[in-house]
């Protein structure tokens, strides 16, 4: 499925806090499981990570977010992004609450 790079409103870009990916509702509705509190992400090159899905994750704001993934998108010079323009990445279930998370190319 495809995901798009996602940045709160934290003003300090260069942090890796408040970094994450967007899921398109339709996507987080077919792979999700509504009883998951975490997932698992396999980073591409990188470690695998928790990232917590929170209540506003299945109202309307479908991000996994999380300062791991934030900082592998800044050692991969794919954030900060310049407004409008966020990087793109293949987000691949990969077993029950686990899923592989890689930049498109």
């Amino acid at each position: 499925m495809k995901a798009s790079g996602w940045r709160g409103g934290t003003r300090d870009k260069s942090s890796a806090a408040g970094y994450g990916i967007r899921i398109s509702h339709r996507d987080r509705d077919a792979h999700f499981d509504r009883n998951w509190t975490t997932v698992m992400v396999q980073l591409e090159g990188g470690p695998e990570v928790r990232a917590n899905i929170t209540p506003s994750f299945w109202r309307g704001c479908s991000e996994l977010r999380s300062k791991h993934i934030g900082r592998w998108m800044l050692d991969l010079s794919l954030a900060p992004w310049p407004k409008g323009d966020p990087p793109k990445f293949e987000l691949q279930p990969a077993g029950d609450a686990t899923f592989k998370l890689r930049p498109r190319k």
